[in-house]
């Protein structure tokens, strides 16, 4: 067994005391807050070796497990004072623990990236789910029909702790176990009907998405964590016809990345990595909907008709097919024209448009409407047309955004986001006045 193994191990074991919450209650705190302690004060000796990152050697304390104890620490106080669910806390100690376990013992045996990506997340779903059925037992009316939504909490839990530690240092634990508790918390409080069928074919087709996303070269690691971990959103909390649409988006949008792509190249206007969308184009462009699909879910306890979360939905799906095949197809054509001025700029100038790419944009919306008219019976035809002008003004906003403030002021993660958040206030404003 290797250090890295050893290490996880050891680590996997304190995420266990998180059990003791079942037991002792707000005690669990305190054993955590000890472990912390400890931690800062060992400087040598078997411990210090077991638990030891290569950072902690350089400063000669293990500030890694200190960090992660009092973490946890806090994590404890609030699920006994203020209400975290304690199925939601064991589990963000036992994805992380148990995930990171799996993940270093796949690496012992030779796995590539996706292969530990992948162990890592069926690890920490295991031990999440396992945590959180011990807990109903013990704790709560049991797991009898509670079982759906706890694979669905473990692999929502699961998918974000992978993703946040794919973008941040190993020693970020502490913000992963924050992150993962606190919106664990906020699913465990939505009042969804989750179902054995939704949850395993909601976990059994976005694996295979993210799979082919990334043996296609459509998204990186990242990236294609972070649309899994939509399209688990989606499904479960929206339903297949959400996911359709948004899984045309991704589908459309990565073939339009690859269309003529060396002439993109040549131009200077092709995206990064042969294209491979990243986990901040990923949500720069389905942020919105995500925040749409969780409002829905939640619109019974809001003062607001949940059909105008759809709008928001489809909107600003509309927005980013709308604005990405305007980019990607556009940029392949001369001639542009600054959308401010109109007058004539060198290809790949931000806010620069061409009529071709302005065609394909006006197409790219028409798609999502023809979806959503097609898959939501109520939208009808008047809804149609409210989701193509949002699109068309959330392709038309990223444009202006593009042309006078994109560059040092606001990244091209920030204009998609606000352009896609465009394309949800014009379907939800819009929808409200003329959809019945």
């Amino acid at each position: 067994m290797t250090t890295r193994v050893r290490r996880a191990a050891a680590y996997a074991a304190v995420s266990t005391l998180s059990l003791g919450a079942l037991a002792v209650g707000p005690a669990t705190a305190i054993a955590f807050g000890l472990v912390a302690v400890a931690a800062l004060s060992i400087t040598d000796g078997p411990v210090f070796e077991l638990f030891a990152r290569p950072a902690d050697r350089q400063v000669g304390r293990l500030d890694g497990l200190a960090g992660f104890a009092f973490a946890a620490t806090g994590l404890a106080l609030l699920s006994s004072l203020l209400g975290l669910p304690t199925r939601a806390f064991v589990a963000s100690l036992l994805v992380v623990g148990f995930g990171n376990l799996a993940q270093q013992a796949a690496r012992e045996y030779g796995a590539d990236e996706l292969q530990r990506t992948g162990a890592f997340v069926l690890g920490g779903l295991l031990a999440a789910a396992v945590g959180q059925a011990l807990v109903l037992e013990i704790d709560g009316p049991g797991i009898a029909g509670a079982l759906p939504k706890v694979v669905f909490l473990a692999a929502s839990g699961a998918l974000a702790a992978a993703l946040l530690r794919s973008v941040l240092f190993a020693r970020d634990d502490p913000l992963v176990l924050l992150s993962v508790a606190f919106l664990l918390w906020l699913f465990a409080d939505l009042a969804v009907a989750v179902t054995v069928e939704n949850v395993a074919i909601a976990v059994a087709v976005t694996a295979l998405f993210g799979y082919v996303s990334w043996a296609l070269d459509a998204a990186s690691i990242p990236g294609m964590l972070t649309g899994m971990l939509l399209a688990v959103l989606t499904v479960v909390l929206g339903g297949y016809a959400w996911f359709a649409v948004l899984i045309a988006f991704f589908g459309i949008g990565s073939l339009s990345t690859k269309f003529r792509y060396e002439d993109k190249q040549a131009r200077g206007v092709a995206e990064d990595n042969e294209g491979a969308r990243g986990s901040g184009n990923v949500l720069g462009n389905a942020a919105v909907a995500l925040l749409a699909v969780l409002a829905y879910a939640a619109h019974g306890k809001l003062p607001v008709d949940g059909s105008l979360f759809l709008f928001a939905f489809t909107g600003s799906m509309a927005a980013a097919m709308s604005d990405t095949l305007s980019s990607e197809i556009g940029g392949v054509f001369d001639e542009p024209r600054l959308i401010t001025t109109f007058e004539r700029v060198e290809p790949g100038t931000d806010g620069g448009v061409t009529w071709q790419g302005e065609l394909a944009g006006l197409a790219g919306a028409s798609v999502v409407a023809a979806l959503a008219v097609a898959l939501f019976g109520d939208i009808g035809l008047v809804g149609g047309a409210v989701i193509v002008l949002a699109g068309v003004g959330g392709m038309t906003m990223d444009s202006v955004l593009g042309a006078t403030v994109e560059g040092d002021r606001l990244g091209n993660q920030g204009v998609n986001f606000l352009a896609t958040l465009t394309g949800a206030i014009v379907g939800a404003a819009l929808a409200a006045l003329v959809v019945a």
